[in-house]
């Protein structure tokens, strides 16, 4: 598919996200394994997780990225099935954090430590968490404008328990993420956030609501690894204001630059002291998709001419569509390889 790359790739990210000087941009895409990865729910259906798994091994084995981002398609709900049902926050105030011992822990690590331990020498793995906003949206039932709508009415008038509620999920969240990197071994997180969008939702208002359990997450994996993601998710053209995140302590931001039309020499001037990952489209009209050799190197070439070559990754907006071709992301490869 491409030509051997026999240095350290592990290294070698490691190294762009400390901004250090590098043989080649690096690059990295992942795509979900799972037809329907939002409602699937591996800890009911076990049978989904090795579905997952054997996708991954399949992608990680044949393909050989420079990193991995360990997809968790499956593992989306939080184990409370009151978040399923809940219409109000106050419901949602009572629920207990989970034990330790309780799948939704037990079986993500295992997963993980699946994955690591065949891998984790050769390769920086970092496991896909959702914060605790997102996490509920993807449990009630609707569309996604219609859990938008949801989770802004509980932000604007049931503030308080909502806060309640967050601090309890965001606090598994967090031990979740730390025994990930202690437990399981994989490099680091990637952490998925998005702004809360609707009338009435302030800045002020998301970091008094949602922002604490966030940095609580990327606290608690920062405390066992220097080496952790924030993702601001742009999916299904989700608008954000980066600026919310400036303040977050992570090592490396990825964003919608597609998307949000802020481009990786635009966005690192918001997370000056962060790397930067992305530059490239993810939808099915984009050139990572569709285009050609030529068109796809050229873009290549052209990111990293504006973006630089230290503290620079090179990714996607989000997930990419599955049937990409990986021939794709080899391309992506061998022309950073050239410069």
């Amino acid at each position: 598919m491409s030509k051997n790359y026999s240095e350290n790739r592990k290294q070698l990210v490691l190294d762009a996200m400390d901004g250090k000087e590098v043989d080649r941009v690096p690059s990295g895409f992942w795509f979900h394994f799972l037809p329907d990865e939002i409602h699937a729910n591996a800890f009911k259906e076990p049978a989904l997780n090795q579905q997952l798994l054997a996708g991954e091994r399949k992608y990680i084995s044949e393909f050989q990225p420079d990193f991995v981002k360990i997809m968790t398609d499956g593992f989306f709900p939080y184990n409370n099935d009151l978040l399923y049902t809940a219409k109000s926050a106050k419901e949602l105030a009572n629920i207990q954090p989970l034990a330790d011992d309780d799948p939704w822990f037990t079986q993500q690590i295992a997963y993980a430590k699946e994955i690591t331990s065949r891998y984790g020498q050769q390769v920086a793995t970092f496991y896909n968490i959702f914060c605790a906003g997102t996490t509920l949206k993807f449990m009630q039932p609707g569309t996604l404008d219609s859990e938008d709508a949801f989770l802004a009415k509980l932000a604007l008038e049931e503030k308080e328990d909502l806060k309640k509620a967050f601090e309890v999920i965001s606090g598994d969240l967090a031990k979740l993420a730390k025994r990930l990197i202690k437990e399981a071994g994989v490099t680091g997180i990637y952490l998925s956030v998005q702004n809360l969008l609707g009338d009435g939702i302030t800045e002020e208002l998301y970091q008094e609501v949602l922002a604490p359990g966030e940095k609580a997450i990327l606290q608690a994996a920062n405390s066992v690894s220097d080496y952790n993601i924030l993702h601001i998710c742009g999916y299904a053209g989700h608008r954000n204001d980066l600026s919310w995140y400036k303040d977050y302590p992570v090592k490396t931001v990825n964003w919608a630059a597609v998307v949000e039309e802020v481009p990786l020499e635009e966005g690192r001037k918001l997370f000056p002291n962060s790397s930067v990952l992305g530059g490239f489209g993810n939808l099915a009209a984009s050139v990572i998709y569709k285009g050609t050799k030529d068109e796809i190197q050229a873009e290549t070439r052209r990111i990293i001419a504006k973006a630089g070559t230290k503290g620079v990754i090179l990714g996607a907006d989000c997930t990419v569509p599955r049937d990409t071709d990986w021939q794709h992301f080899a391309w992506v490869r061998e022309a950073a390889a050239e410069i």
